[in-house]
């Protein structure tokens, strides 16, 4: 099982990673290595590559999946059960593995200097845009320059073409955020979602910042990418704090 491990300084006991498309048993258009439910593939492949992941990395528990919305819910892993609504978890327990599952949207990890609490987000432009960074961010009781932040692969700014509207929903909120857009006609345009995310961390207080170098869509023997394939897997990005 092929993985990405993030090039930051986090303590001994932060584990993090994200999935690439290989080393599971799904089928063509999800081949191999697709950990979501809700995208169509068999449920017992999918079964089967969650099984895999979690006997290949040797996991301490059952990852926490969430029902991703696009929402600015970030909820507490080791409280919950089942399979929560959520675009964000976070914990600052041992053993408990914060999970979110993206193809081409943006997957975030975060720690503390000292390894004492950790988070995933999924983030795609209207989470972005409507605050799950903050709205995380708020849950840690850390002082914010003590945060490591690693952008996961999501898809690269020189292929992701969005509207006038998402343009709109990022400058209402910072005008700033128009660098992170190259305009290509009236109604279209490229968005940077690493660098609009940099930003939003910047602004937090957040300048311990990581990865943003992969491109979903482009790189189509190690991602999955919606916007290329429309229907295909998603990769998992994961982050766990162990007993050392």
């Amino acid at each position: 099982m092929q993985r990405i491990i993030p090039n930051w300084p986090a303590p001994a006991n932060v584990k993090a990673l994200t999935t690439t498309r290989e080393g599971g048993v799904s089928q063509v258009p999800y081949n191999t290595f697709n950990l979501a439910t809700h995208v169509g593939d068999d449920a017992d492949a999918v079964k089967n590559n969650r099984q895999i992941l979690i006997e290949e990395l040797n996991l301490p528990s059952e990852p926490i999946w969430l029902n991703q919305v696009h929402s600015t819910i970030a909820i507490n892993a080791a409280t919950v059960s089942n399979t929560p609504t959520a675009d964000a978890s976070f914990t600052n327990r041992r053993n408990v593995v914060c999970a979110v599952l993206t193809a081409d949207c943006l997957p975030i990890l975060i720690c503390d200097k000292a390894g004492t609490m950790v988070a995933a987000i999924h983030a795609g432009w209207r989470g972005l845009a409507n605050g799950i960074i903050e709205a995380t961010i708020n849950k840690f009781s850390v002082k914010h320059e003590d945060l490591l932040v690693w952008l996961g692969p999501a898809i690269g700014p020189n292929m992701y073409e969005v509207g006038a509207d998402v343009v709109k929903e990022f400058t209402k909120h910072d005008p700033a955020a128009i660098d992170a857009f190259i305009i290509l006609s009236a109604t279209k345009w490229l968005v940077n979602l690493y660098q609009l995310a940099s930003m939003r961390l910047k602004k937090l207080g957040i300048t311990h910042i990581y990865g943003g170098d992969h491109c979903t869509y482009t790189e189509q023997n190690l991602f999955y990418s919606f916007r290329r394939s429309n229907k295909t897997g998603r990769m998992a990005s994961l982050i766990w704090m162990e007993n050392i």
